[in-house]
């Protein structure tokens, strides 16, 4: 998959955290970074598919004129951990959406 991002965010101002993916609309995960910083959001975990392992969240199809909230949440998102064929994970958790945002750092 290109250019498929997956992003955790928080907005200091209003106490909600959201995660956001995007598939097609961004060349760069920086650009989708921006995008959410220009609005005054703060980017708490980036990733694109090779980096990021889904967990509960189906992906989504591709979509080069919008972003998808795939789970927002009052308050800052938890971070719990999880266990993947044997290997604990920092996962990050928004209402009931569970992702591991770096499959390279286990616990």
């Amino acid at each position: 998959m290109n250019n498929y991002y997956r992003i955790t965010g928080y907005c200091e101002q209003e106490n909600f955290c959201f995660i956001m993916d995007c598939y097609g609309m961004f060349e760069k995960l920086w650009q989708f970074s921006s995008m959410l910083i220009q609005k005054g959001l703060k980017v708490l975990e980036v990733g694109n598919d090779t980096k990021f392992m889904d967990g509960n969240i189906d992906r989504i199809d591709e979509n080069s004129e919008k972003v998808f909230l795939r789970a927002n949440a009052i308050g800052k998102p938890e971070y719990i951990t999880q266990t993947v064929n044997g290997i604990i994970y920092k996962a990050v958790k928004v209402a009931d959406k569970i992702y591991i945002a770096d499959r390279t750092q286990a616990v």
